[in-house]
């Protein structure tokens, strides 16, 4: 699933390609990928036509884009990637393929924007807008790159959580967009274990720990992302690279980085969790 680094991207070129633009047309191939459109892909269709939409914003893993015109209708079109969601800008003529789900196309011509999605868990709609965030997304909390993150708020309820914390960095209600990959990365280089109890965390870790997550998380924008197949692409069809920096997620039975201890890849939450066992051992009481 695209974590923060790769919704970000997509954000980013949304903004360029997208953002300011009047759709001309719109037709969903696919109900599926407007379920959360209550009523239904006909309306998802008449009510987006002729909109303008604004710049393209981002809360963890979902975007969305105001619309501007008509002048405050309060609505937004929301976005979910899901496990192989992929929101592209291609030229009309473009083939559709065979899992095409929505396509827009714009006045003035030019290139469309179409939402592709293999395995359908990703998902369109247009949502009320009443306080600058979507109102389906209003229970989310800030990310760590966003200005409006509060380090010393985060502290505080993490401590109070009281259960391992690769559990708590993955609740999307307590900080967002931090998926499995970048938990794992962060964690490695704070050498901390996954099942630390959250309410043994002391200030200080918590901050070296968030500054991890940001660090990682900036690489992994620098570098595009990260790209493991096909499923994740920018909104130009391109992969990203961030893959090749990984130090511990998806390398098990390599050599640590840091101290060349073999890599272990261990059950968590019905995925896997990779560390390194002796830079980041395991808690005396750990929680799980």
């Amino acid at each position: 699933m695209p974590e923060l680094p790769e919704v970000e991207v997509v954000r980013r070129g949304l903004h360029r390609w997208v953002a300011g633009r009047t759709v001309a047309h719109v037709q969903v191939a696919h109900p599926r990928a407007v379920r959360r459109h209550l009523a239904g892909p006909a309306d998802f269709e008449a009510a987006l036509t002729g909109v303008t939409l604004g710049a393209a914003h981002r809360r963890g893993k979902y975007l969305w884009l105001p619309v501007i015109e008509p002048a405050q209708s309060g609505r937004a079109l929301l976005a979910h990637l899901g496990m192989s969601g992929q929101l592209l800008v291609l030229p009309p003529d473009t083939p559709p393929g065979p899992h095409l789900r929505i396509r827009f196309g714009f006045t003035g011509g030019g290139c469309e924007l179409r939402f592709v999605d293999q395995r359908t868990f990703g998902g369109l709609s247009l949502e009320p807008c009443s306080t600058g965030l979507p109102d389906l997304i209003t229970h989310i909390a800030a990310d760590p790159l966003d200005p409006e993150f509060d380090a010393g708020r985060f502290a505080s309820a993490l401590r109070r959580r009281r259960t391992g914390l690769k559990r708590a960095l993955l609740d999307q209600s307590l900080i967002s967009g931090v998926g499995n990959i970048y938990a794992d990365e962060a964690l490695w280089r704070s050498r901390l274990h996954y099942a630390r109890p959250t309410e043994t965390m002391r200030r200080f870790e918590v901050d070296r720990l968030l500054e991890e997550i940001r660090t990682v998380m900036g690489s992994a924008l620098d570098a595009g992302g990260t790209s493991f197949d096909s499923l994740y692409v920018d909104i130009n069809g391109s992969s990203g690279f961030f893959s090749r920096s990984l130090h511990v997620y998806g390398r098990a039975g390599r050599a640590c980085d840091r101290c060349s201890t073999p890599i272990r890849r261990e059950p968590f939450m019905n995925r896997s969790s990779f560390r390194c066992p002796r830079c980041q051992p395991r808690p005396r009481r750990p929680r799980w």
